[in-house]
């Protein structure tokens, strides 16, 4: 018997749900579907354990092949199946449950995994027929379900800790102590405002880990600095939301871009943040800025219709996510942050950040 979590339970769910749609529908930032932008697919791939299986279509046949077999299964199969397991999802209550019925539909034709082959980048593969150039590329995605708890799409590490220096005053040893003591529910935010309301700034020095500063450089040069400001807005202001914060480092416009001909400086630059986290940058490896097979996502609503969103409409892909993205601390004890310190005769402070979506 199969057991899996509904984001394991959600990857079974697409793979119906897309192979008896036999089309994806491009979604804009507000989740809703663009009628104007759809792609029908030819085939879809999945990499199992035991195999890589295609699916494709005879008129309502869908035709799976893998591991030289071959089934026939009427489209309307999938179409039920999508639509039952959809039911099971949206009351899903337990941390890992099986579904009987929908586990003995998939084994007839050897699917036997919840989740892709974990070797593999892509969630799934699917070959598209784009109707505005009239080619067929295989596209890649990750699946992100909004059926469960929201997903992280940026995962913190120690070396994505930002290290600020305390300026103007210099903290005595009792103002430190209640600082670093003080442990409400929003301990980090509130340790940094009471750092500014004794009188002292915060400027940023740099990252902690150097392989995440040069990944941030090598995208933009400013990243670094863009980022410690954001992340400093988030601790201080009432926003968590990156298109929020990201309107007010605009009208404060801390580094000082010529914006009287309106460029988005701010905008842009966190836009290819996203996109390049997205397709693979994390704080830990070098980031080449060479893309791997997954080149966006496919997002199951709370209704459970599904929205393409890929690099290769990459207006639509950066505009999902800096719409549908905010800011949490991540766990300060883990990795080490939130605390004042002193070295080398300076006052520091380190703030960081996880990136996680909305819903």
């Amino acid at each position: 018997m199969i057991k899996g979590n509904i984001g394991e339970w959600s990857e079974i769910y697409t793979l119906l749900k897309i192979v008896g749609d036999k089309k994806l529908f491009a979604g804009n930032s507000d989740l809703e579907k663009l009628e104007s932008l759809i792609f029908p697919i030819i085939k879809v791939l999945r990499d199992e354990s035991n195999g890589t299986f295609e699916y494709s279509y005879d008129n309502d046949i869908v035709v799976i092949s893998g591991n030289e077999q071959q089934f026939r299964i009427p489209l309307s199969k999938f179409k039920e199946l999508a639509s039952q397991l959809l039911q099971y999802l949206k009351t899903f209550s337990e941390t890992t449950s099986s579904f009987p019925d929908i586990e003995l539909f998939l084994n007839s034709f050897n699917c036997y995994s919840l989740k892709a082959k974990s070797s593999v980048k892509s969630d799934i593969r699917i070959i598209i027929h784009d109707q505005r150039t009239g080619t067929k590329p295989e596209l890649g995605f990750s699946i992100k379900s909004q059926l469960g708890k929201p997903a992280t799409l940026f995962n913190s590490s120690q070396g994505s800790n930002f290290i600020y220096r305390i300026d103007e005053i210099k903290l005595s040893h009792n103002q430190i102590e209640e600082i670093n003591n003080l442990n409400t529910r929003s301990k980090i935010q509130d340790r940094v405002k009471m750092i500014l309301a004794y009188g002292a700034t915060l400027n940023f020095q740099k990252t902690e880990g150097s392989i995440f500063h040069n990944n941030l450089t090598l995208i933009d040069s400013l990243l670094p600095e863009i980022l410690s400001e954001i992340i400093i807005n988030f601790s201080t202001s009432k926003f968590n939301k990156l298109i929020d914060l990201i309107e007010t480092i605009k009208s404060k416009n801390p580094l000082n871009f010529d914006i009287s001909n309106n460029h988005s400086f701010y905008n842009y630059k966190i836009k290819r943040l996203l996109s390049d986290i997205a397709l693979g940058m994390v704080p830990t490896t070098v980031w080449t800025g060479q893309l791997d097979t997954t080149g966006g996502y496919l997002v199951i609503k709370e209704d459970g219709e599904i929205l393409c969103y890929h690099i290769y409409n990459r207006n639509e892909f950066e505009d999902y996510l800096l719409a549908n993205t905010k800011i949490i601390n991540p766990s300060s004890t883990r990795l080490k942050f939130g605390k004042v310190y002193e070295q080398n005769r300076n006052q520091y402070f380190k703030l960081n950040l996880q990136i996680r979506f909305i819903k």
